[in-house]
């Protein structure tokens, strides 16, 4: 009994595990693995939102281009910034994504459907999210 972390000590740890690790972290034991599984998607929907942030951002850098309140080169510049940003943000969203999938972390069909469509646009140079910002 007391070889076990309390689960409030995991969460801690789990939280602070970067994404590239924290899949492995689940196979220490179930708690482990329940927690992973909590954080992961925690991650995921921060991703999901802060894409959507993003992409709000842009959407309003462009009417103020439309309206000539920002000249060309700064349009060009911030939203070439933003670009890259969205684009680095979907590659770690689906960096976690594809692990959950590959670990069985994802059990609802329409998600492993979302999922595996996801990573295939990617792979094939596309717009996963379909935002129409690549």
């Amino acid at each position: 009994m007391l070889d076990r972390l309390p689960v409030e000590i995991v969460e801690r740890i789990v939280a602070k595990i970067p994404d590239t690790d924290l899949i492995a972290a689940s196979k220490v034991d179930r708690v482990w693995w329940q927690e992973v599984r909590r954080e992961a998607y925690k991650r995921w929907k921060n991703y999901a939102t802060t894409i959507g942030d993003v992409y709000c951002e842009i959407r309003a850098l462009g009417k103020h281009y439309i309206k000539r309140e920002i000249d060309w080169i700064t349009f060009e510049d911030v939203n070439d910034f933003y670009k890259r940003w969205i684009d680095r943000l979907t590659e770690d969203q689906l960096y976690i994504m594809e692990k959950m999938l590959r670990n069985g972390m994802v059990v609802d069909p329409q998600e492993r459907e979302t999922i595996e469509h996801a990573l295939s646009e990617q792979r094939w140079g596309g717009d996963p999210w379909r935002l129409g910002v690549v």
